[in-house]
């Protein structure tokens, strides 16, 4: 599933087509993807404005002029794509991923300029949502979220607070979104890697120190991975087209029986372990992590 590096990539390719236009034609193709359609979606769509492209978490929100907000969430496989002439495209060195299957185009949104922002998804885990701008608060998905990894909100005396008396494993309260927004299994291996704590510590020992070591970690992973592109696992590409390359950067997910990178010079004397939390692959250095 995509995670926040991921969906915030998705935003930035989205912005140019979709920001300050007005969607002339929404079609939705079928009347559910994960969950029904809203009612009278096409409709509700059709005529407003996106005046903002903002994230949330692994949510998509797009404020419209209508005074409500399309939250769009990618589910397992979704991904965007553009047609037009005049977006500016500046893929840099990422390669391209195989061009979706037209016949799972969901959901084809038709915008001023003759941009056409079409959603394609064919394990249809993704979902649209429209609520009211002003009632964000209390809306169902995002109300209890965390606060964003990068933003001035989430600090090592925050982390450490969030996560007092906490017996579960660090590993798992981390993937806990109403702690942190939109972490997911990849980046949460990484950054407790870099911070040299083992997935199964308990949570509530995450203080002091160890809290500094985490929240610096989760920041620089998570700034790195949204600087890279986002990564490339089975579906996931950005709206151009274009795959993410932090993968390339793993030091320990998917890396089990290589040799670790946890020494001052690149090596150890360990090799990448797996275990499996609460039915998801975790990936560590069993000397180095404590």
């Amino acid at each position: 599933m995509p995670e926040l590096p991921e969906v915030e990539t998705v935003r930035r390719g989205l912005i140019p087509a979709m920001e300050g236009r007005r969607i002339v034609s929404a079609r939705a193709n079928r009347p559910d993807l994960r969950f029904a359609f809203p009612d009278r979606f096409s409709e509700r769509l059709t005529g407003t404005r996106v005046e903002k492209l903002d994230r949330r978490a692994k949510y998509l929100l797009a404020r419209l002029g209508s005074g409500e907000t399309l939250l769009m969430h990618l589910g397992m496989s979704g991904r965007f794509s553009i047609t037009a002439d005049d977006i500016s495209r500046q893929p840099g060195d990422f390669v391209y991923a195989a061009p979706a299957n037209p016949a799972h185009d969901h959901v084809v949104l038709e915008l001023e300029g003759g941009v056409r922002v079409t959603y394609n998804d064919p394990r249809r885990f993704g979902f649209m949502e429209l609520f009211e701008t002003a009632a964000e608060p209390a809306q169902k998905y995002l109300a209890a979220l965390g606060p964003e990894p990068d933003s001035n909100a989430f600090s090592a005396p925050y982390l450490a607070e969030a996560l007092k008396g906490r017996r579960s494993p660090i590993k798992t309260a981390l993937l806990d979104q109403r702690v942190v927004a939109g972490l997911g299994n990849i980046y949460v291996c990484e950054a407790l890697w870099r911070a040299r704590i083992s997935p199964t510590r308990e949570a509530g020992t995450i203080k002091g120190t160890r809290a500094e070591a985490l929240a610096g970690a989760v920041r620089s992973v998570i700034s790195e991975a949204i600087a890279a592109g986002g990564s490339t696992l089975r579906d996931y590409a950005g709206p151009d087209g274009a795959l993410g390359y932090f993968q390339h950067r793993f030091d320990v997910y998917g890396r089990e029986g290589e040799a670790g990178r946890c020494e001052i010079d690149g090596s150890c004397p360990a090799r990448i372990a797996r275990l499996v939390q609460q039915g998801r692959s975790t990936f560590h250095c069993p000397k180095c992590q404590r």
